[in-house]
């Protein structure tokens, strides 16, 4: 949708942006811990630009993830995806996963699907286009550099939600339950030029 917008209205708000400091992960009500998780994707690079693939300008299927062992005790974990460079009050919510299992390690390419067409054994919440699934990064021509943050968390237990949660309802969830939190950032940008995300090198999908 967002590609529609037209290159010059796109670099008028290059400076409109909603910022870092709205990304759920600093919200300092979690209390997010001294703990981190190692959030990775075998498809880009921390930093790196987003393969087209995974964006409104290719099929736009949700990115492979993969993540270490979590602490002791953790029940679940849970998921979002935000572009906090979108020019909005508040980040773009590309995902929301709740009840990932415990012994995940991995979200599959195009696992982050509407409730129904995913086997990943978990629930899948609202995007900011209030669709269930991943809603593809779709930056505005002309606007700059977009980050998408992709949020992990393991929390001590399954909280008690909707059938189709938003940003909101999972930041409440979250508080007084997050054990340990990990962070992994690409990119994607139109009508500038910027490297292709790079495969990380010796990275092997978690079995």
């Amino acid at each position: 949708m967002l590609e529609h917008v037209p290159q010059w209205l796109g670099a008028m708000l290059r400076g409109v942006r909603a910022g870092h400091s709205k990304l759920v992960i600093v919200n300092p009500d979690l209390d997010v811990g001294s703990e981190s998780l190692q959030l990775e994707s075998p498809a880009f690079a921390y930093g790196a630009r987003l393969p087209e693939r995974f964006t409104a300008d290719g099929d736009g299927v949700s990115p492979p993830l993969l993540w270490r062992d979590p602490p002791a005790g953790t029940a679940c974990f849970a998921l979002i995806v935000e572009d906090p460079d979108a020019p909005a009050p508040y980040p773009f919510v590309h995902a929301v996963v709740w009840a990932i299992p415990a012994d995940a390690r991995r979200l599959p390419e195009g696992a982050i699907a509407p409730d129904g067409e995913n086997r990943i054994g978990a629930d899948v919440g609202r995007n900011s286009f209030y669709t269930e699934g991943w809603l593809p990064p779709d930056p505005p021509t002309g606007h700059g550099n977009h980050d998408y943050v992709f949020q992990l968390f393991a929390l001590n237990e399954v909280p008690p939600m909707s059938p189709n949660p938003g940003r909101d309802e999972l930041v409440e969830a979250l508080v007084g339950r997050v054990l340990a939190a990990g962070m992994l950032v690409g990119t994607y940008s139109r009508g500038e030029e910027a490297p292709v995300g790079r495969v990380m090198a010796g990275l092997r999908p978690a079995t």
